[in-house]
C-alpha cells in the first residue's frame, strides 16, 4: 500500500529538479551567470528555496549539474563509442564536428556557460574542461592514435583547431554580429560553407596524414 505514494514522491522530485535545472537555463539566457542567486533560481522556478538544498546540497551543486548536462563532449562517453570501426575514426570525427556545430549554435545556454568559462574560475566549470579532455582522451585513445601512429600528436592539433573553431564562430555569431570571413554565421547559406569546410578538413587530415 505504500508503494504508490513513495512512486509518488519520487516523480515530484523528479519534476521539481527539472523545474529548478530548467530555471538556471533561463536565467542564464537572458540575465547571465551573474543573474543565478538562489532567490532567482527558486522564484524562476516557482518552487521554495529550501528544495535545491534538499535536492542538489546547495545552489552550486544545482548550477554544476546543469553544466554537465548541457555540454556536447562531456556526453560523448567511452561506452557509446561505435563499435567495428574501420576507417580510423574518420566518419565519426566528421559527424562529431558537425553535430558540435549544429549544437553550440542552438544552444544558448550552452553559449553562455562557454562565455563564463573564459572569464572566471569555477570548480565545476574546470570540472567540465577536465571531463571534456577525459572523454576526448579515450577516443583518441581507442580510435584515432592507433591509426595515425607517430602522427597522433598532429591530428591531435588539428582537431584543437576545428573543435575552438567550432566555438568560437557560434559564439561570435552569438555575441558580436553575424559576418565572419565575409560568411553569414546565422544563415544556412553561410553555416552550410562552414560544414562543407569541416568536411575537406577532415577528409584532408585523414588522407595527408
Amino acid at each position: 500500500m505504500e508503494r504508490k505514494p513513495v512512486a509518488g514522491a519520487i516523480r515530484n522530485k523528479e519534476r521539481s529538479k527539472k523545474k529548478f535545472l530548467s530555471a538556471v537555463g533561463k536565467i542564464l539566457k537572458t540575465k547571465g551567470y551573474q543573474g543565478l542567486r538562489v532567490n532567482d533560481i527558486a522564484t524562476t522556478a516557482g518552487l521554495d528555496k529550501k528544495m535545491i538544498y534538499s535536492y542538489f546540497g546547495g545552489t552550486d551543486q544545482l548550477i554544476d549539474e546543469y553544466i554537465r548536462s548541457q555540454d556536447f563532449w562531456s556526453n560523448i562517453k567511452e561506452d557509446k563509442i561505435p563499435a567495428g570501426i574501420k576507417d580510423g575514426g574518420k566518419a565519426f570525427s566528421e559527424n562529431m564536428l558537425l553535430s558540435q556545430f549544429d549544437y553550440v549554435f542552438k544552444n544558448k545556454e550552452l553559449q553562455k556557460i562557454l562565455l563564463w568559462r573564459l572569464s572566471e574560475k569555477r570548480k565545476s566549470l574546470k570540472k567540465l574542461t577536465d571531463v571534456q579532455e577525459k572523454n576526448g582522451e579515450a577516443l583518441f585513445r581507442n580510435i584515432m592514435d592507433p591509426h595515425f601512429g607517430d602522427n597522433d600528436k598532429q591530428f591531435r592539433a588539428v582537431m584543437a583547431i576545428l573543435v575552438s573553431g567550432i566555438y568560437y564562430l557560434n559564439l561570435y555569431a552569438a555575441v558580436n554580429g553575424s559576418v565572419f570571413c565575409g560568411l553569414d554565421m546565422k544563415s544556412e547559406e553561410g553555416r552550410d560553407e562552414v560544414k562543407k569546410a569541416l568536411s575537406f578538413l577532415v577528409e584532408r587530415t585523414y588522407g595527408g596524414l
